[in-house]
Protein backbone atom coordinates (compact mmCIF):
# COMPACT_ATOMS: atom_id res chain seq x y z
CA UNK A 1 0.00 0.00 0.00
CA UNK A 2 1.70 3.18 -1.23
CA UNK A 3 1.57 6.56 1.20
CA UNK A 4 -1.06 9.12 -0.36
CA UNK A 5 0.92 12.28 -1.51
CA UNK A 6 -0.33 15.28 -0.21
CA UNK A 7 0.54 17.96 -2.33
CA UNK A 8 0.21 20.66 0.07
CA UNK A 9 0.81 21.23 3.38
CA UNK A 10 -2.65 20.78 5.50
CA UNK A 11 -1.66 23.72 8.22
CA UNK A 12 -0.60 26.78 5.81
CA UNK A 13 -2.14 25.27 2.69
CA UNK A 14 0.47 27.70 1.05
CA UNK A 15 3.61 25.24 0.39
CA UNK A 16 3.79 23.15 -2.27
CA UNK A 17 4.72 19.96 -1.49
CA UNK A 18 5.92 18.10 -4.47
CA UNK A 19 6.87 14.03 -4.50
CA UNK A 20 10.18 15.32 -4.09
CA UNK A 21 9.71 18.14 -1.73
CA UNK A 22 10.84 17.78 1.91
CA UNK A 23 7.75 17.20 4.41
CA UNK A 24 7.01 15.36 7.39
CA UNK A 25 4.04 13.37 7.75
CA UNK A 26 2.62 11.23 10.55
CA UNK A 27 1.23 7.48 10.43
CA UNK A 28 -1.96 8.86 9.09
CA UNK A 29 -0.24 10.28 6.65
CA UNK A 30 -1.29 14.22 7.62
CA UNK A 31 1.18 16.30 5.61
CA UNK A 32 2.98 19.36 6.48
CA UNK A 33 6.26 21.61 5.27
CA UNK A 34 9.21 21.52 7.24
CA UNK A 35 8.70 25.61 8.79
CA UNK A 36 5.11 24.66 9.81
CA UNK A 37 6.43 21.22 11.68
CA UNK A 38 9.05 23.24 13.86
CA UNK A 39 6.57 25.69 14.75
CA UNK A 40 4.17 22.46 16.14
CA UNK A 41 7.53 20.82 17.85
CA UNK A 42 7.23 17.92 15.70
CA UNK A 43 3.70 16.57 16.98
CA UNK A 44 0.67 15.82 14.51
CA UNK A 45 -2.30 18.45 15.45
CA UNK A 46 -4.64 16.24 13.94
CA UNK A 47 -3.64 13.11 16.05
CA UNK A 48 -1.14 13.35 18.23
CA UNK A 49 1.59 11.70 16.53
CA UNK A 50 5.43 12.14 15.90
CA UNK A 51 5.94 14.14 12.24
CA UNK A 52 8.94 12.51 10.15
CA UNK A 53 10.31 12.92 7.10
CA UNK A 54 8.36 11.71 4.55
CA UNK A 55 10.18 9.21 2.33
CA UNK A 56 10.51 10.93 -1.51
CA UNK A 57 9.51 9.34 -4.93
CA UNK A 58 12.07 10.63 -7.55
Amino acid sequence: MALEMRERCERCETAELPPDAQARICSYECTFCVPCTEAMRGICPNCGGELVPRPRRV
